[in-house]
């Protein structure tokens, strides 16, 4: 099937095709980043993009990418690194139709400093949602005591994210909060020190690291997204990963708009 979309002709396939085990086809996933893609594309502009490929679906083997594909459009554009960059619909609608269900960026756009500082909080064996939405709570009010805004979501699968603008030395607070709080917290990658704490994950900072983007869809037995949230959702708590999708997340943008719009510039 050929389609116009912002001035580029793109030939989709397999529309009909179930992506996620509970029969979202890939029609409704590229419908999805169609809709959202006007607060999509500013976290993702000028940013080296990773994209993880399920072309068999979700509930089967995926595999991430980082360079172009092959049979890439001349009129996608590329990093210095030869990475994509996705700065417009065309090349949203282009990913989508192969199946790119999961986008990763890092915390800088190419050629630049990183803009951007993530505390990646993910829940150890025995804790889940209540202590990740406890410990971004005590991120908010550490970060507000030197004057900085932070962004709480969700990240899709089992834990949350806090995000704010650079500069802020993630891996120290991290470190102080382990300190504080050391039979709910870690800043340790080992795992066998992750039962009944959260893990906050300093690292996701790194060069060579990337972040699930905000709005990207992520695979599993249904179509979860990376969901902004207000503080006020992380205060009373009472929503579990299942509640924000694919086709609940376009509802909360006409409600709330871009939540995480104070990160894009």
């Amino acid at each position: 099937m050929r389609v116009k979309v912002g001035g580029r002709t793109l030939a989709l396939s397999n529309l009909d095709k179930p992506m996620y085990p509970d029969g979202t086809t890939k029609a409704e996933v590229i419908d999805y980043y169609t809709r959202v893609s006007s607060v999509l594309l500013p976290h993702l502009r000028d940013r080296q993009l990773t994209r993880v490929r399920f072309p068999n679906g979700a509930d089967a083997e995926g595999f991430y990418e980082k360079s172009a594909p092959p049979g890439k459009p001349d009129w996608v554009p590329l990093s210095r690194d030869k990475q994509i960059i996705c700065n417009d619909l065309p090349t949203l609608v282009w990913l989508a139709n192969l199946a790119a269900l999961e986008l990763h960026t890092h915390q800088w756009k190419d050629g630049h400093p990183p803009d951007r500082v993530v505390f990646d909080l993910d829940p150890g064996e025995g804790t889940g949602l209540p202590e990740c939405r406890a410990v971004a709570l005590a991120l908010r009010d550490r970060l507000a005591v030197d004057g900085i805004d932070a962004y709480p979501k969700t990240s899709g699968k089992k834990g949350m994210q806090v995000t704010c603008l650079a500069p802020v030395d993630a891996r120290k607070i991290a470190s102080e909060f382990a300190r504080a709080a050391p039979k709910m917290i870690t800043d340790q990658m080992d795992k066998k020190l992750r039962p009944g704490k959260v893990f906050i994950d300093w690292s996701q900072n790194a060069l060579f690291k990337t972040t699930v983007s905000v709005y990207s869809l992520r695979a599993g037995p249904i179509p979860t997204v990376s969901t902004p949230l207000t503080w006020d959702e992380v205060e009373s708590g009472g929503f579990e990963m299942e509640d924000f999708t694919l086709h609940t997340v376009p509802g909360r943008i006409e409600e709330y708009g871009d939540l995480h719009a104070g990160l894009c510039f």
